[in-house]
């Protein structure tokens, strides 16, 4: 026990002679929970997760003896915490729509009772080691949730309850340590938020996440277990794509973490994602997704707290076995948090004010990310996907150049794109996956082997074209070979048939590997037929008005992923389409005079 001795914002200098640096304290009349940051002789510097106002030098302090941690445990899914994992639901029937100071809530349930089935490869007398599985709990009908053995408890399994119904407070078996101490094992155990989670070794990803937008999926992938950035300005669509992700991606679990954003627009995901469908098994998406809420109107402490309350419950599902996504918006508001508590500390500003340390901050949070084996004998991945909102879509700004740095794939998000209506404002000049020699052997394996040079080709296109606008803002477009028309053209093919995706469209919202392919190869199909009939002296105008074009833009629209045959029956026709205009130019090729030209 101790007391308080200056307040400074969210910082709070205490007399408490026996706390570590990382433990939780209480604080006041109220209860503050903060965190122990530093030490000097016998007194502590906390920062807090609640707001301070009110709190006066004297008042009563308390060490509670461990970190800040967080209840890993059947009852997570489809539930809402703040920044410290505070069940934003119970926290309202306590406290009403604002959160009280001080409010103590039990993250997971403690009267609920969940149905147990212990392993049947455990047994009196089984060697335990920190990680097994003790057994399963149904914990919604989409996810099976297994109960792990706490990670530093290893040795001899006394006893392992029965088949039946216990709340996560009571005792389901009994461990003796090496030491001779007694452990007893609950459905749940805490971890610190800031202690990576340990695990067998990490493995190399192998898989795509496949998250049903063609852009990302097919332009620029990122594997199971991979990191990525979405950086863009305000009104560029972060929101709506990680949404999408969030709603589409081939993960089993979906951990949302609105980390300092505004109030309305994480009321918009708090509302519209618990009535979203999963369109893999068709049940409520949040059976299989818990939410993060932490607004920018919250304690600026608590925000960046935020961030590893969330990356730690990814790696609790990851080591049950769980390819898990993660999505955090926005680590910019995170390094603001950071900032602000550096500068109250005196610490010495180094790049736009953020601490000398951002960089290394964001490179070990990213590093939690990756494909490991666990100590239960599977495999799992942590798949992080963090927005970077920098100050007017500066991406040379210290968030969004660490990041860049760190970070394997990059979806850099344009406002001329989101100005000009075109979703996902993906630029595809500024973003790059180091994943696609991974990714390739993946398409080549489970939908087609040209995947790798069709993409390089679709890309080489794009640029083509954007030499070509160039010159056509300068001296117009007639000043153009009837060959530059055609390309500028099929590049307009490919960004309003292939990259342009309507989330609200019901069939373009999603699109499966295999249509992602077969759009791709009809429209660069197009783009070939045309070149024949140009070098044979077409004028580009004349191909430009063929109807076939008009059509295949509306093909993304008009086939669903489960309507391919009629799709490729389309893709087949293309050659005819195009075969009266190669007759008519291969004929007029053909002539006395052309030939005496040509010669």
């Amino acid at each position: 026990m101790g007391k308080i001795l200056e307040i400074n914002g969210p910082l709070v200098r205490l007399e408490l002679s026996e706390t570590l640096i990382g433990e939780q304290v209480r604080v006041g009349r109220m209860g503050l929970v903060g965190e122990v940051i530093g030490r000097d002789g016998d007194t502590a510097l906390a920062q807090m997760y609640e707001d301070t106002a009110g709190l006066r030098p004297g008042e009563v302090a308390e060490g509670l003896g461990w970190p800040l941690s967080v209840e890993l445990g059947p009852g997570l899914l489809g539930a809402i915490f703040d920044g410290v994992q505070r069940p934003l639901r119970a926290v309202r029937e306590q406290s009403g729509d604002r959160i009280a100071r001080g409010v103590a809530v039990p993250s997971l349930p403690r009267d609920k009772r969940w149905h147990f089935v212990p392993d049947p490869g455990l047994h009196a007398g089984s060697t335990l080691a920190g990680g097994a599985v003790l057994g399963s709990v149904r914990e919604t009908e989409s996810i099976l949730h297994r109960i792990l053995t706490p990670p530093p408890i290893k040795g001899e399994l006394l006893e392992l309850a029965p088949e039946g119904d216990y709340t996560v407070e009571e005792t389901i078996g009994r461990v003796k340590l090496p030491d001779g101490r007694i452990e007893k094992l609950f459905l749940f155990h805490r971890w610190p938020v800031r202690t990576p989670r340990p695990f067998k070794q990490r493995d190399h990803a192998v898989a795509p996440l496949i998250t049903g937008q063609r852009i990302l999926d097919t332009f620029y992938p990122l594997l199971k277990g991979g990191k990525a950035a979405i950086p863009g300005p305000f009104g560029a669509g972060k929101t709506m794509l990680q949404q999408q992700i969030a709603r589409w991606c081939n993960a089993e679990i979906v951990i949302y973490v609105g980390c300092g954003e505004r109030g309305n627009e994480l009321t918009d995901v708090l509302e519209s994602m618990p009535e979203l469908t999963d369109p893999h098994s068709g049940r409520p998406l949040m059976e299989r997704t818990l939410l993060v809420a932490n607004t920018s109107n919250m304690p600026v402490v608590a925000r960046e707290a935020s961030i590893y309350v969330g990356i730690t419950l990814a790696e609790y599902f990851r080591d049950q076995g769980f390819d898990v996504v993660m999505v955090a918006d926005s680590t910019s508001r995170w390094a603001e948090a950071l900032r602000e508590v550096a500068g109250r500390l005196g610490q010495m500003p180094v790049e736009e004010g953020y601490p000398a340390y951002l960089g290394s901050r964001l490179a070990a949070f990213y590093e939690r990310a990756g494909r490991v084996e666990t100590f239960a004998g599977g495999h799992g991945s942590v798949t992080l996907i963090g927005a970077v909102s920098p100050p007017g879509g500066d991406f040379s700004e210290p968030v969004t150049s660490h990041t860049k740095e760190i970070v394997q794939t990059f979806w850099a998000l344009s406002k001329e794109f989101a100005d000009a209506r075109h979703y996902p404002a993906v630029d595809w000049l500024e973003s790059f996956s180091g994943y696609v020699r991974s990714a390739a052997k993946w398409w080549a394996q489970n939908v087609d082997p040209n995947w790798e040079s069709a993409r390089a080709e679709a890309l080489d296109l794009l640029a083509d074209s954007e030499e070509l606008q160039r010159i056509v803002n300068l001296v117009g477009v007639e000043a153009l070979s009837s060959e530059q028309r055609w390309t500028l053209e099929a590049a307009g093919l490919i960004k309003e048939g292939l990259l342009q995706q309507s989330a609200t469209d019901e069939v373009d919202s999603f699109a499966s590997p295999e249509k992602q392919y077969a759009l791709l190869a009809a429209l660069l199909e197009i783009h070939r037929q045309g070149m024949k009939l140009v070098k044979l002296g077409a004028p580009a105008r004349r191909l430009i008005q063929m109807p076939l074009l008009a059509q295949a833009r509306r093909w993304k629209s008009q086939h669903g992923s489960d309507d391919l045959p009629a799709l490729k029956a389309r893709i087949a026709a293309i050659p005819e389409a195009f075969e009266p205009l190669l007759q008519e130019y291969a004929q007029s090729s053909r002539t006395p005079l052309k030939d005496e030209i040509q010669t």
